[in-house]
């Protein structure tokens, strides 16, 4: 069963850093409409609310270097049994009994990921996962369940 294995997020008052990704964990989150994790410095408004990446991929990624403890990525949701770099974009996940996001576009990384990292965007290009917005809000938690439903574009 695939579930949700990850959530982080970067508090609102964090202080800026060059070294790596500020991230800090949480057991629970709520999702909001048209923003993303409530509280995170990385919502907005546009379709690069979240960054969900896949568990399996990330083993893989750390087998070949990269540091990949939650949010070391980047990301901010990891999903177990769930192959986010093979799904189209506008697939909907959802998440927990209420929430759902929407997969907007693949992420490609950046300079910024290069410099956490050490290692070109290009050594992990197509498995960086998916940038995804939220079109259905709700409190989600650590072990929910995650489910592939019909495109929002349908």
């Amino acid at each position: 069963m695939s579930e949700l294995m990850s959530i982080v997020y970067k508090p609102e008052n964090a202080e800026p850093t060059e070294e790596t990704y500020l991230r800090v964990p949480l057991k629970q989150a709520v999702l909001v409409v048209g923003y993303g994790i409530d509280g995170d410095a990385k919502g907005s408004t546009g379709g690069r609310q979240l960054n969900i990446m896949a568990a399996d991929t990330l083993r893989e990624l750390a087998d070949e270097g990269f540091q990949t403890h939650p949010g070391r990525m980047g990301e901010q949701l990891i999903l177990a049994d769930v192959q986010i770099d093979a799904l189209p974009v506008g697939t909907c996940l959802k998440i927990g009994d209420t929430a759902c996001v929407e997969l907007t576009e693949p992420r490609t990384g950046c300079g910024k990921f290069e410099r956490h990292q050490g290692k070109l965007r290009q050594e992990a290009a197509g498995r960086l996962g998916m940038m995804a917005r939220v079109v259905e809000g709700g409190a989600i938690s650590v072990g929910d369940s995650v489910t592939i439903v019909a495109s929002a574009r349908e």
